[in-house]
């Protein structure tokens, strides 16, 4: 079955909250909230009561930025200061760890916010090439919903964006 994408677009949040509010009721078979990407030009307050709680990798990405930064942070410092040629002098620790936590620590905070930066630009997709279904009125003052469904959904899909007084709908077939 060939893959297809559909954009609905809607000149006000409500039209565009209550097609999605036909797609939570199921009236399309096979179709959820979850397959739903909400395209604006502005945040909404309601959109996350409409769409439910999406999840996010940004915390788990953070959270190995830490773990890495603790890591790393602490064996460079400590193979810097412990490399052969020096000699222990007086009782003096070669790796002196009050020190190197106070050093660890913000390796810590340097790297989780290194990871979230990159983990943020990776999942807003900003690099990613413009798609051809896209249309400009989103920047400017419209709202839009776009799915990627089997071809046999596009029809009910359709349907259900006339029903909520869709300005335009858009498809394309993914080869």
């Amino acid at each position: 079955m060939k893959k297809c994408r559909i954009l609905g677009l809607f000149g006000n949040f409500d039209d565009a909250f209550a097609a999605i509010g036909d797609f939570k009721n199921k009236k399309v078979d096979g179709i959820t909230v979850d397959d739903v990407t909400f395209l604006s030009p502005i945040e909404h307050p309601d959109i996350d009561d409409v769409l439910g709680p999406r999840p996010s990798v940004i915390p788990k990405v953070t959270l190995c930025g830490a773990a890495f930064g603790i890591t790393f942070g602490f064996l460079f410092l400590a193979s810097a200061q412990s490399n052969f040629l020096i000699q222990p002098q007086g009782g003096k620790a070669i790796v002196p760890l009050p020190s190197n936590i106070v050093l660890t620590y913000e390796m810590m905070i340097l790297f989780s916010v290194i990871f979230t930066v990159i983990a943020f630009l990776v999942t807003t997709r900003l690099f990613r090439k413009r798609k051809s279904l896209y249309s400009e009125k989103i920047s400017l003052d419209q709202v839009a919903i776009e799915f990627e469904v089997d071809e046999k959904y596009i029809d009910q899909i359709k349907g259900v964006f006339k029903d909520n007084h869709a300005v335009e709908v858009r498809e394309e077939v993914q080869t």
